[in-house]
């Protein structure tokens, strides 16, 4: 979705404030509460839109049924200086992200690295807010996850891994992180169910239907197809792979083709989606001045690549950080199937709904 296509728009603040109350007033503690506000208004802002507001509902719905628990008993274990694990107690993915991430960047400050598996979890939104969170304390931070099978395996006829995301977020002196935040498949699942909310076509060569064939009309859509589309999507099949080991394997969870859907009728029964966490001190390498320079000098040089006619070469995180400036100025838009969604939570809860942007 792009800021034009609609002129309902909501204040940051006030957003967060009516995630908040609706979580709180759902049955989230205060940490779940401000956890899963903070990824998805994050989200948001960086126009992420298929992992950002639009899924309140749905955790809304997960957490009232059982599946999700709104104070969970959540259990860090360091096994070795560098490494840990983190029960998750069934809580929101969110809040094990970050905290799994504050484990891994204490550890990084102590002894250079810091590696946490998360087991007993749930979907935890935009994989870039953990990365994020990393980038921000100083440290070159990695975040990956599982997911219920959506894509297809390179000339597969059927879903077996999910989309499982790579992020990666740098410190820059002096600017906004440096910040990767893509799936492994073409596109995201949740993209499928925006793009059919508001009536859009999918891009080609980035979902098939029952037959495995590809399709860009939502509705026909049973399955993405991995990264690098019907030709190279070995790589993309690749990758999420990789990201498939690094999450179940490690934390001992079901791998994603086991795993139960994010949706369907089964709200009461958790998950136990795996996650995985690195972060890196550059200090631990080399010296901060050397790696700042040497940062800078590579942004500078990609920045200044030629470009094609009308085009601009971007590192990744600049269209995210030009996004959030331009949201946080103008408000974040609210498309006309999530207007119907938050009308109803504020009614459910009673709680005063966000007021639109004049």
């Amino acid at each position: 979705m792009t800021d034009h296509q609609t002129d309902f728009r909501l204040a940051v603040a006030d957003l967060e404030r009516f995630m908040l109350e609706v979580l709180r007033r759902a049955g989230a503690d205060a940490a779940s509460s401000s956890a899963v506000t903070r990824a998805l208004v994050t989200a948001s802002r960086m126009g992420t839109d298929s992992h950002g507001l639009r899924l309140l509902p749905h955790y809304i719905k997960a957490l009232q049924g059982g599946r999700i628990q709104g104070a969970p008993e959540m259990r860090f274990t360091r096994r070795l200086p560098a490494t840990g694990f983190l029960d998750a107690g069934d809580g929101f993915g969110h809040l094990a992200g970050y905290t799994a991430m504050e484990h891994a960047v204490t550890m990084a400050g102590e002894v250079g690295m810091g590696a946490v598996a998360v087991g007993h979890s749930s979907h935890f939104g935009a994989a870039g807010c953990y990365a994020l969170a990393a980038a921000e304390r100083g440290m070159i931070g990695l975040a990956v996850c599982n997911s219920d099978p959506f894509v297809l395996l390179h000339e597969g006829l059927a879903p077996f891994h999910g989309t499982n995301p790579i992020a990666f977020a740098a410190p820059v002196a002096g600017q906004s992180p440096y910040l990767l935040d893509m799936a492994t498949s073409s596109v995201p699942w949740n993209r499928v169910q925006q793009y059919g909310a508001i009536g859009r076509e999918l891009p080609d060569q980035v979902a098939a239907d029952a037959e495995g064939h590809v399709t860009r009309i939502p509705a026909e859509v049973a399955a993405l197809l991995p990264l690098g589309g019907s030709d190279f999507g070995f790589k993309g099949a690749g990758l999420g792979g990789m990201v498939e080991v690094l999450s179940s394997t490690l934390s001992g969870m079901l791998n994603g083709f086991r795993l139960l859907p994010m949706g369907g009728p089964d709200m009461a029964t958790p998950r136990g989606v795996g996650h995985f966490f690195l972060a890196l001190n550059p200090a631990a390498f080399v010296d901060e001045a050397t790696f700042a320079a040497c940062l800078a000098d590579y942004l500078a040089d990609l920045r200044a690549q030629p470009a094609a006619p009308g085009a601009e070469v971007l590192a990744p995180g600049d269209r995210e950080w030009r996004c959030l400036a331009r949201r946080d100025a103008e408000g974040i838009p609210l498309d006309s199937a999530n207007q119907a969604a938050y009308a109803a939570l504020a009614d459910a809860f009673d709680v005063v709904p966000p007021t639109r942007l004049e």
